[in-house]
């Protein structure tokens, strides 16, 4: 229940702070008074699009933050499962909007986001504008009420579930499909591009090996005068370094006995004539084994040119990458011959899922053919004290295929009359009737949803006299059932009717036009409801008829 409303700097108000009450409240005022604009003010806490012009002139932020009572409406999960403090006898929302175009969003003061705020705001106010009328053309809105009454939320959410899952299977079996028809197509030249690059021998890091003995086999001439020099050098009997460093031993050998030192000297020289012995004896060997093989290396230039056709081939610079084609255009030729078994387990797959699908379908069906008697008997009985005695109302519960909210088609016929046949509510109904038929809706609905709050606007358009007084009875008993009723109205025998009435008002004043809101006390009650009754000029007996009503109202 909204307890609460504060707005500041918000289009022409500069501040309104009010409070509310439960049961059944009307709102009144002239056309383009303000109501619309507090309006749109509530609608920000709904989680409604923000806009910076909706800023008061002059000012660099709005603030509008209204208070709720939540005990007793099942709200602890919400606030549970986004982690904010639950007060459930004051929430409070608040919306800022600064003149730079940025909203920010609270609930109980923790910043949120607005979609957030929107699935919280959609459980506490619903707002019913005459636009909404416009919902009667929609079968989905007419499927909700069905829905609502069947109470069907749990089968529903079942249903949608193995919908998805269904849809999910028959996306795969179709994209296999595709998958299949693409490559069958190819699958000639896929298997070209399969043996050119199988029988390449492809193996990774071979390409390396290959440019290294291709290089060394194009320059074993150079290698093998170079390794004959250094053996040369080494191993030559008269000036070679091995003879050499074997005179220096000599030589050290001599003086070791009188020069001790000598000795560790000797030990080093040693170590290094061992060492370059053993590097001689490596070189030796090369001298051996480099020789000149054209044709070997001509083996290998073939291999690496065709490595190199097959990278610029597949734009790829390496045979790693060959390698993962290769291993590609293998896998989906497996698929291509194992598409028949893979087809026919996801055919499979798809008619068990479309089974499932069908089944709660029909679950969903059951519970509605149960709510359509349900409607059709409330909204028969609710219409003809409004007016409309000979009413026939029937809800159309035909199939279709099968969509996100089942395999269910619903349609509201109407007719006012015995006379004349039933169509479509919205093509046949009149203003008036329109009204009284959403007031109705709204009236079943909500004994089925527990919603706080319920605001309607003008739902009284094109009805008058003892039908606005009846309308307003029924608001009255919404009120009366755990819930806030509020009726922004024009009609005098609905504002009679409220515990607590309101008065949206305008002024001029020197820094421009201003639109506040305050609860009247019984006297300006009574002046209120005869200026409605009357017009402008208030008479005495315009006051005199605003007392009764006001006297008749407290005894229904």
């Amino acid at each position: 229940m909204l307890k609460h409303l504060y707005i500041k700097n918000f289009t022409l108000i500069d501040q309104l702070d009010i409070a509310f009450h439960s049961g059944f409240s009307v709102i009144t005022g002239e056309t383009g008074a303000g109501k619309s604009i507090i309006l749109g003010a509530i609608g920000l806490l709904l989680g409604n699009r923000a806009d910076s012009k909706q800023i008061k002139q002059g000012e660099k932020k709005c603030t509008i933050e209204a208070h709720f009572d939540l005990s007793n409406y099942g709200f602890e999960p919400f606030f549970e499962e986004h982690d904010i403090d639950f007060e459930p006898e004051d929430t409070i929302v608040r919306r800022e909007l600064t003149a730079t175009g940025r909203s920010r969003a609270f609930i109980n003061d923790t910043p949120v986001s607005l979609q957030m705020m929107r699935a919280l705001g959609e459980q506490l106010i619903d707002i019913h504008s005459q636009h909404q009328n416009l919902l009667l053309q929609k079968d989905d809105f007419q499927l909700n009420v069905v829905d609502i009454i069947a109470q069907d939320s749990k089968e529903l959410a079942t249903y949608r579930l193995a919908y998805q899952n269904y849809k999910d299977a028959e996306r795969r079996l179709s994209d296999v499909k595709a998958q299949i028809a693409k490559t069958q197509e190819n699958e000639e030249f896929m298997r070209f591009q399969f043996n050119e690059l199988d029988t390449a021998n492809l193996v990774e890091g071979r390409q390396e090996e290959l440019e290294q003995e291709s290089e060394t086999l194009s320059h074993s001439e150079d290698i093998k005068t170079a390794f004959y020099e250094a053996d040369n050098l080494l191993n030559d009997e008269d000036n070679g370094v091995l003879r050499k460093l074997g005179q220096n031993l000599d030589c050290l050998a001599n003086i070791e006995k009188v020069y001790p030192k000598a000795q560790e000297l000797m030990q080093r020289l040693s170590a290094a004539h061992i060492e370059l012995k053993d590097i001689a004896g490596e070189i030796g060997s090369e001298v051996e084994s480099i020789d000149f093989d054209p044709l070997r290396l001509d083996s290998i230039n073939q291999q690496l040119d065709l490595l190199n056709t097959l990278e610029q081939k597949f734009h790829v610079s390496t045979e790693k990458e060959l390698i993962e084609i290769r291993d590609n255009i293998a896998e989906q030729l497996k698929n291509i011959d194992n598409s028949d078994e893979e087809l026919e387990l996801l055919e499979q797959e798809v008619g068990a899922k479309l089974a499932d699908c069908k089944k709660q379908a029909e679950k969903l069906t059951i519970l509605r053919r149960k709510a359509v008697k349900i409607v059709e008997e409330q909204m028969s009985s609710r219409l003809i004290p409004l007016g409309i005695p000979n009413v026939r109302f029937k809800v159309d519960l035909s199939s279709k295929p099968l969509a996100q909210d089942g395999a269910d088609k619903v349609q509201f016929l109407f007719s006012a009359n015995t006379s004349t046949t039933m169509e479509p509510v919205a093509q046949v109904a009149s203003g008036g009737e329109i009204a009284r038929v959403m007031l109705s809706l709204k009236a079943m609905v909500s004994g089925a949803v527990k919603l706080p709050t319920i605001i309607f606007d003008e739902i009284d358009t094109g009805v008058s006299g003892k039908i606005a007084q009846k309308m307003a009875l029924i608001m009255q008993e919404m009120g009366d059932n755990n819930r806030q009723v509020i009726s922004i109205t024009h009609l005098p025998q609905i504002a009679a009717l409220g515990s607590s009435h309101y008065k949206v008002e305008k002024e001029e004043t020197e820094e421009g036009t201003r639109s506040q809101m305050r609860k009247l006390t019984k006297d300006e009650r009574v002046k209120e409801i005869a200026q409605m009754l009357s017009g402008a000029d208030v008479s005495d007996a315009a006051l005199m008829n605003a007392r009764e009503l006001l006297e008749l109202s407290k005894k229904k």
